[in-house]
């Protein structure tokens, strides 16, 4: 069987892998973008019906992007994403093949590049790069068993409430998906409990402007690299209904009952820790400063922006804060359904090569791995707060593909003419 060569070899065609394949293109650089199901088959598949983007049209696309009949400042629906992104590749001449599963990469023996064993024959590649993106494995914890007769789900096989049995719901996790499902399903007449972990909380609007706009002004999307012992907080935003802000409070007082972090299950009962006070403390914290960097900010710089006292309100405590839950018998709530909002781990296990540390975690440097040839993209905090989103994984795909670009040019070079040695006479 012949073996089918290239010089580059995105693995992946959502959002990150697109947008390295404009840029590879840009720069006249041969590639193939291999995807083992549809483009952008996580936003159609793996979303739940009524999920919209959690920033506006005008900001949570490529350059050259458009979201037909959309308002800039609306939050496009998922479908129409996927559609965006498919519109995208077929502008660009993106050169995809979907239902392609690649199954290994392999460093060759003696000689430059990568032997990509896919589900359709062999492929050699100069340079792989692992766009698949940073939601590959959903994780649930191992808390609660089969046996407890309880419907239990990702956040990723969620699609609407009528899917679930009848009776409450516990959502676990507070994050962008945990508290958009979360108040989906209590809107729908269910009665909700929600875990509420560590989290940051921002305003959806402050002062007439967006979220992002505001992160975008502070410099906040730039940041490098997150606060000490906070890589992995979860930020509590939304786009549904037209846009609103992440309240606890609110929620709590329409009728949902909060919790602290999911500990432990045992004969029937969930365990929480004693921190929902906390946790919704920190998450205030965090948005109030938030609209402090923008007061001040605004004030700096002279923008007539209108106040917008009614933000700073923080609304009083409900019960399940002021008489936090630990212990829950699911029985008797009347709970038959929990949805794990919990995240996502990466699974490179199809990658193998020597570009991971001792925990199977990426070794890179703005995605530029260890392993010469081999890059990531699509992960968060590759470079900045603004990597794992739409805008912020074309800006690291544009460096990648300059990176890409430099290596070629140096390979490209012969050495002095008519000198074999490359030593000057």
């Amino acid at each position: 069987m012949s073996v089918e060569k290239i010089e580059a070899l995105v693995v992946g065609a959502g959002q990150a892998g697109l947008a390295m394949s404009g840029h590879l293109g840009q720069g006249g650089v041969p590639h193939l973008v291999l995807e083992r199901s549809r483009i952008a088959e996580r936003w159609r598949s793996e979303r739940w019906d009524g999920l919209v983007a959690n920033g506006p049209a005008w900001h949570d696309r490529y350059p050259g992007m458009e979201f037909p009949d959309c308002d800039p400042d609306a939050f496009v629906p998922k479908e129409k994403i996927a559609d965006a992104f498919v519109a995208y590749a077929e502008k660009i001449k993106a050169p995809i093949r979907c239902g392609v599963e690649v199954k290994s990469v392999r460093k060759n023996e003696g000689r430059p590049g990568f032997r990509v064993e896919t589900s359709q024959g062999v492929i050699e590649a100069n340079y792989v790069i692992a766009a698949t993106g940073a939601f590959q494995k959903p994780v649930i914890p191992a808390l609660v068993p089969e046996s407890a007769g309880i419907m239990q789900m990702h956040s990723t096989l969620y699609r609407n409430p009528g899917q679930l049995p009848e009776g409450a719901v516990l959502v676990v996790g507070c994050g962008s998906s945990g508290a958009q499902i979360a108040d989906e399903l209590m809107k729908a007449g269910r009665r909700v409990y929600l875990s509420v972990g560590p989290h940051d909380r921002t305003p959806r609007r402050y002062r007439g402007r967006d979220f992002c706009w505001w992160l975008g002004v502070l410099g906040k999307w730039e940041a490098a690299a997150p606060p000490e012992g906070r890589e992995h907080v979860t930020i509590a935003i939304s786009g549904a209904d037209g846009g609103k802000t992440v309240d606890f409070r609110n929620l709590a007082a329409s009728g949902m009952t909060l919790l602290g972090r999911t500990e432990k299950f045992k004969d029937g009962v969930l365990h929480f820790a004693a921190d929902l006070v906390r946790n919704i403390a920190n998450g205030d914290a965090n948005y109030i400063s938030v609209l402090d960097e923008a007061d001040a900010f605004a004030a700096r710089n002279g923008l007539d922006l209108p106040e917008d006292p009614e933000a700073r309100i923080i609304g009083p405590d409900p019960e399940s804060l002021t008489n936090p839950i630990r212990e829950l018998n699911l029985a008797n709530a009347g709970i038959t359904a929990i949805i794990w909002a919990t995240g996502f781990s990466t699974d490179f296990g199809w990658l193998q090569v020597d570009a991971f540390d001792a925990k199977g975690k990426p070794k890179h440097q703005r995605g530029v791995s260890s392993e010469p040839g081999v890059y990531f993209l699509g992960l968060p905090w590759l470079s900045r707060r603004g990597s794992s989103f739409i805008w912020g994984v074309w800006h690291d795909a544009r460096y990648l593909a300059d990176q890409i670009a430099i290596q070629r040019s140096y390979l490209a070079y012969k050495g002095p003419q008519g000198n074999k040695t490359g030593n000057r006479q």
